[in-house]
């Protein structure tokens, strides 16, 4: 029976869309900004009842879904509670993984998961997923344990943001918002710490509260759980007192995320103790809780109390560096992440002793994922790179404001020095494709576009080039 041109034409797309999970990542991705741009344009989203405008309400959407925090219109005022309502929505749907959040749904409704639907889980889990060949026993989630990394992402999600939000409602209600407003700031403040988004819902952002440590210390620690990643909270439920038994992305997550919020606050604290429009006119303790602060907040968090646009020049550049490593792999968090730069970096010190392979904790790292983290870092420098050239080239402005409002959107951290909400239609578009490219991250678009590609079943002469 010969199929109608329609019927051709939707089997042709639905097979090129999902040839892999990668590539039916970036559709899925495309298809929710889509929906939430034209959700956001509508005149209910906004506070004026207008109809927001295309580029605002497209940046906004990507911004959402990508759990980024930039923004080119002031979310507090611009939108009302359905449009924040609406944002609300969009982080925890990004937060968690499209693909992640349509296997929980489709195990739910099935109360059971097939192999397809398990590749594709997995693969949300872990980028290594997305290319072809066989798995190694290496993954950091085994396809047999899917079904119990969804399950813990959904409890994990309901029960960190419950608990952030119930933490946070008293000290909102002593900072003077209402009881019943607090009653909705209190679990989107949480939503946007786990998913590392950095949207405030309140005119000022963290300024109100810019003296209440213990919630800047709830913000925080909300940060660093969906920092570190859905399979690296599975490892802690499972095995939380039997360190011996936790994986190896577990401890390298652990240990270079520790290790850089320490080594960024000490950073800002020396470059920006005597700036007096951030730090210079705190006390010490001031200055030292506002440092691990902004060092939480510029590995993905967003949030920010002192100015990012008052910053010196050297401290842009710290946080630029701290955005681009991100938070761990399969997190809320964006960047090349925390285990590509602890893989570089063993990978040169295993150089530099002249060992034959690079090892961790009595485990060997294959080549294969040294050349997926050298590729990560490639590609995320050449996408920030051709941004900043494009952005600086259309708006003009100053490159190291540029450099760093670009980083912070392909790391989707969320912090900007102002540049974001000034540029025009043209550099804002360039600032979204970023946002979602950082997002949807490297390895998933390179899987994407190379999903069909043929396999050599030959091998050409060795030749080696003189390299450095």
């Amino acid at each position: 029976m010969t199929r109608s041109a329609p019927r051709r034409a939707f089997d042709y797309i639905r097979t090129r869309t999902t040839s892999s999970p990668a590539r039916f990542a970036v559709v899925v991705f495309a298809a929710l900004v889509l929906l939430f741009t034209a959700l956001l344009s509508l005149p209910a989203s906004a506070a004026d009842g207008k109809r927001t405008e295309l580029a605002d309400a497209l940046f906004t959407a990507v911004s959402t879904i990508c759990v980024t925090g930039l923004s080119t219109v002031d979310v507090a005022t611009h939108f009302s509670p359905f449009g924040k309502f609406l944002i609300f929505i969009g982080v925890n749907i990004g937060g968690m993984g499209v693909l992640t959040l349509a296997s929980i749904l489709g195990l739910v409704i099935s109360k059971r998961l097939g192999l397809r639907a398990k590749l594709i889980a997995a693969s949300d889990s872990n980028p290594l997923r997305s290319h072809g060949g066989p798995v190694n026993e290496g993954q950091t989630v085994r396809l047999g344990e899917v079904g119990q990394l969804l399950r813990t992402v959904a409890l994990s999600t309901l029960v960190i943001e419950g608990a952030l939000a119930v933490l946070l409602y008293p000290s909102l209600v002593i900072a003077g918002v209402g009881p019943l407003e607090a009653l909705w700031e209190a679990p989107f403040y949480a939503a946007m710490a786990f998913t590392n988004t950095g949207f405030t819902p309140n005119v000022g952002g963290l300024q109100p509260f810019a003296d209440d440590y213990l919630l800047l210390t709830v913000l925080m620690v909300g940060v660093f759980l969906g920092s570190i990643g859905f399979p690296v909270i599975y490892t802690l439920w499972k095995h939380v007192w039997h360190v011996r038994r936790w994986s190896l992305h577990a401890k390298l997550t652990l240990i270079t995320t520790v290790m850089l919020f320490f080594a960024g606050a000490a950073a800002f604290l020396i470059l920006e103790y005597n700036n007096p429009k951030t730090f210079g006119s705190l006390s010490a303790w001031d200055t030292t809780f506002q440092a691990f602060f902004l060092s939480a907040m510029t590995r993905s968090g967003g949030f920010s109390v002192v100015p990012i646009g008052e910053l010196h020049g050297s401290s842009l550049v710290v946080g630029s560096m701290l955005m681009f490593v991100g938070g761990g792999s399969a997190s809320t968090a964006g960047g090349i992440k925390v285990t590509t730069l602890a893989v570089l970096a063993l990978a040169v010190i295993s150089e530099a002793k002249g060992r034959q392979s690079v090892e961790s904790f009595g485990r060997r790292i294959p080549s294969d994922v040294q050349r997926v983290a050298l590729s990560v870092v490639a590609w995320g420098a050449t996408i920030c790179a051709l941004a900043t050239i494009t952005i600086a080239q259309i708006s003009q402005a100053d490159v190291s404001d540029v450099l760093f409002d670009v980083i912070s959107a392909f790391g989707t951290v969320g912090l900007s020095t102002g540049l974001t909400a000034e540029l025009t239609d043209p550099a804002i578009y360039v600032m979204a494709v970023t946002i979602f490219m950082g997002r949807i991250g490297t390895v998933t678009l390179a899987a994407a576009v190379a999903a069909t590609s043929r396999s050599q079943l030959y091998s050409l002469p060795v030749e080696r080039p003189i390299v450095g």
